[in-house]
Order: C-alpha cells, then sequence, then structure tokens
C-alpha cells in the first residue's frame, strides 16, 4: 500500500492519557539543553521555542500500531536502520507478513572487499574501516542483516585497541555478518576462534599449563548465561577446557619503519586470506575437567554444548533481543516464552526473530516509540531519509561524540541501551550532526512535509508542529523532524 500525499502543514497529534514525565519530554527537555550548538545557527529565533521547559506533566502519543502502513515502518525503523523511499514503498506494498519473511529469509549481502586489510599488520585507520562499514550500511540490500550484524557486534564484542591489528577487526564484522542469521551452536564456535576474539579476550595466550580465565568468564557472563549461573571453579575448569587456540598464521611478513624519527622498523603480519584461529594440540590441557556440572575430557565444542544446555542461556539472549527490538523492560513472561521458543529449535536465530516481529508485543501500543535509535541507528536513518549517500565520513565523525564509535565499544559488555543514550553532551552531538548532515546534502532536500508522515506517521507533539509549521525553507523543516524526539525514538 501506498501513503496518502502529504498535507503542507503538520497537525499534532491527539494524546489523551495524562500522566507523569514521558519519553517525549525528557527528549525535548535534552534537546533544549543543547540546541544552541547547532539549531539556532540553522534556524535563528524560530528554535528558540526548544530553549522553553516543557510542562510537569504530559501525554504520551496514541499508537497507530493498528495501521497496517505504520506495522511496516515500526518494523523498519527497529529491524533495519530505517528506510529510504524506495525501501518504504516496496515493504508497503508487499505488507508487514511477507516483509517479516523476506527479512528474515534473505541472505546477508556480502560486504565489498575492504581494499587496505593486507595492509601489513592492520595499519591503517580505523576510521577507514568505520566509514567503509557506513557506506555498507547505507548501500546493502539487506539491511536487517546488517541490523543483525551491528547486534552481534555489541553483544560478542570486540575493540580495535586490544585487537592490534585492524585487518582482523574487518575479518570479524565479516563473520559476525555471515553467521548473524544462523544458530548460537555455530556461532559460538565461530567466535570462539575468530582471531581478534583470541586477542582481546587472552585465548590466544592461554596454555594447558598456564590457561587464561578472561575469555572462559566472558563467555559465560556476557555472551550466554549470564551471572549467578556459574561458578569461579567453572570459570578455572572451564579455561584448561578451552585453551590451545592461536591465531592463524601470516601470508607473510613485512618489515616496516613505525618510528621515521628514531628509525624503528617493526617486522608485521600480512594477512591476505581470511582465516580462523588455529588450535595447536600441544598447548591445550589434556587432564579431566568438570564444567558446569560434567566431568571428562571436554573440549571447545564440548564446553558449547554444557553452555546450550543451561536454560539461563536462552532466557540471557532472548532478553536481550526483546530489550534492542521491542520494549526496554519487556515482560518476563515474553522474554520466557522466546527463550523457549529458542531453545527448541535448536537456537536457531531466525526462529527466535520471527516469534519477536510476530508477537503482540512487537506491535503493542506499549511498544510504539518505546526504543531510543542508537547513534549508528539515527545516523544511517537521516541519511536514507534524505536520500543521501554520501554521508558516511560524517557518520563515523559524529558517532564519538554520541557515544558509539564503532570497533570501540567502551569495555567487554559492549554499549549501552535506549536512554543510556541520551545526556545533556549527546544530545548536542545528535543536534550537531543533523546540523552537519544537512549541510553535506548537496542535492536538492525530499519534500519534508511528506516525510513527516513517512518517517513519522504524521503523528508528533504540538511542539514539534509548531516548529514545522513556522520553519522558513525546507532544510529548516527537515533540521525540525531530524532533530526532534520523535525521531530519536523507534
Amino acid at each position: 500500500m501506498s501513503l496518502d500525499a502529504a498535507p503542507d502543514t503538520v497537525s499534532s497529534s491527539p494524546m489523551p492519557r495524562r500522566r507523569g514525565m514521558t519519553r517525549r519530554q525528557a527528549l525535548t527537555a535534552a534537546v533544549a539543553a543543547g540546541v544552541g550548538v547547532g539549531a539556532v545557527r540553522l534556524l535563528g529565533t524560530t528554535m528558540q521555542t526548544l530553549s522553553q521547559p516543557p510542562p510537569a506533566a504530559g501525554s504520551d502519543w496514541i499508537s497507530p500500531l493498528e495501521s497496517e502502513s505504520a506495522r511496516v515502518m515500526h518494523l523498519l525503523r527497529r529491524a533495519t536502520f530505517g528506510y529510504t523511499d524506495v525501501e518504504l514503498e516496496s515493504a508497503l506494498s508487499a505488507g508487514f507478513n511477507r516483509t517479516v519473511d523476506r527479512l528474515l529469509e534473505t541472505a546477508p549481502a556480502e560486504a565489498p572487499v575492504f581494499d587496505a586489510s593486507p595492509t601489513p599488520g592492520g595499519r591503517f585507520p580505523i576510521a577507514q574501516l568505520q566509514q567503509w562499514w557506513v557506506n555498507h550500511m547505507l548501500g546493502t540490500p539487506t539491511p536487517y542483516a546488517e541490523r543483525m550484524t551491528l547486534f552481534w557486534h555489541g553483544h560478542f564484542t570486540s575493540d580495535y585497541r586490544k585487537a592490534a591489528d585492524n585487518t582482523l577487526m574487518y575479518w570479524q564484522n565479516l563473520t559476525w555478518r555471515r553467521m548473524a542469521l544462523t544458530d548460537l551452536r555455530s556461532m559460538l564456535m565461530q567466535v570462539t576462534t575468530d582471531p581478534a576474539m583470541l586477542r582481546y579476550l587472552d585465548l590466544a595466550a592461554s596454555t594447558g599449563q598456564s590457561p587464561n580465565e578472561n575469555y572462559s568468564r566472558e563467555l559465560m557472563e556476557l555472551f550466554t548465561m549470564g551471572p549467578g549461573n556459574y561458578t569461579e571453579e567453572d570459570v578455572r575448569q572451564g579455561a584448561r577446557a578451552l585453551a590451545g587456540w592461536q591465531l592463524p598464521r601470516p601470508d607473510s611478513y613485512a618489515t616496516v619503519t613505525i618510528d621515521n624519527a628514531n628509525s624503528v622498523a617493526r617486522r608485521l603480519p600480512v594477512y591476505t586470506t581470511q582465516a580462523p584461529g588455529v588450535f595447536n594440540n600441544r598447548r591445550a590441557y589434556h587432564g579431566t575437567v568438570t564444567f558446569l556440572g560434567q566431568a571428562g575430557s571436554i573440549d571447545t565444542q564440548g564446553v558449547i554444548d554444557r553452555i546450550l544446555v543451561q536454560p539461563a542461556t536462552a532466557q540471557l539472549i532472548a532478553a536481550k533481543v526483546a530489550q534492542d527490538f521491542v520494549n526496554p523492560q519487556p515482560d518476563q513472561v515474553f522474554v520466557t516464552r522466546l527463550a523457549d521458543t529458542f531453545r527448541r529449535s535448536d537456537y536457531d536465530i531466525k526462529t527466535l526473530m520471527r516469534s519477536v516481529f510476530t508477537s503482540q508485543e512487537f506491535t503493542a501500543a506499549a511498544s510504539y516509540r518505546a526504543l531510543l535509535k542508537s547513534p549508528t541507528e539515527l545516523m544511517v536513518h537521516a541519511a536514507k531519509a534524505l536520500g543521501a549517500t554520501g554521508l558516511s565520513r560524517v557518520i563515523v565523525a559524529a558517532g564519538s561524540g554520541m557515544g558509539q564509535s564503532l570497533f570501540d565499544p567502551p569495555d567487554v559488555s559492549g554499549w549501552p541501551s535506549n536512554a543510556a543514550w541520551i545526556s545533556t553532551n549527546t544530545v548536542v552531538e545528535r543536534v550537531n550532526f543533523v546540523t552537519a548532515a544537512l549541510g553535506q546534502t548537496k542535492a536538492s532536500l525530499p519534500s519534508a512535509s511528506a516525510a513527516v508522515h513517512r518517517h513519522l506517521e504524521g503523528i508528533v507533539s504540538p511542539q514539534t508542529a509548531s516548529l514545522f509549521n513556522q520553519a522558513p525553507d525546507e532544510a529548516a523543516r527537515w533540521f525540525i523532524i531530524l532533530a526532534s524526539p520523535e525521531f530519536q525514538l523507534k
């Protein structure tokens, strides 16, 4: 189905339910704190009203999710990175159910070859790799797979600083994309043997004689089971069972000057072909271990199998998916239902995500605009809405200030989510990104009036409607859309 033509002016939505401070008001207050940085420069006095504090009580929007078109847009905002006009029209024509099928059943498109990957020691600027990934996000024919790649990047974390070879981070990104829609059992083996992960959590340095416990601990605590579901002895025994993995052998070596002033050179590895870690049996532990209640000669696959037997594993993954795609505080009954389905499917990711997208909870009124876009989601959606394909450099430059620099999560637990993205400083950066993006958009802008309906379902607060209708030109109206509290939500 197609959307109706948009009017030239925008009306605010009715908002009948009265209660305390709402998500809209919290975000509006945050925008007010930083609007002077970029907004006043672009819109002049028309933006001054954002500096006025919101009332102490207010209302949420009325959910439009009884409408098929609204459900389709809701799905695309959460399962992809927003949409272009062409992507939206295609999904509207197919309808919600067929779009779910297409997203789930379409294999991930391979990312283009990153030309700098054979650089000795992976010593190319990380910004180049970040820009390469953002370009793929903007242009991929399989945006759901890319959204899941980002999800797993935030779950199975590594950072380029500890990996110390950006080629390995490039490989990890390729692996996470290929495994994103498969099953948790095979994923955990690929995660364990990924060269960047081997470095990041020190498994490459672990031997049977001197086991390193870092990966064993995080595998259970953050990646699968969660705290309280294993013992310190399980960590020690797991480290023994996992020992023996090494980085793959480089294809060659190159001598590179790393300090011209002092004539310091180093012999650095050169990788031209992606490869997983290599198991060295001489470095492994050959005794009996007792791990999660089972004793015997347990290897890496045995560790993974024991983890998957534990009910806590399905619960943790289901809860994290629900928080990222449905609601920041999902109902425990819903999470348990997802976990049971996930476990019965032998941990099939497609089955889990189909259960999420087709659930009543996903399209419930309480789910509408219940989540906050991550910086990457916000920026890629903005670029798609503008039809601007050349914003990857701007997006990469802005990400750090908003709190999300790709390939550089803050710690092993990954990035925060939802309300944690918002602070006075990060909202300033969100507003400034909108200014920068509009400044870099050289082509004529699409209709802002149509965009209110295509990207916000025409449902905005009185404040946003007033600012939009007062805006003097298309650039100003687009600023109101992209900097609005409504656009920050999904």
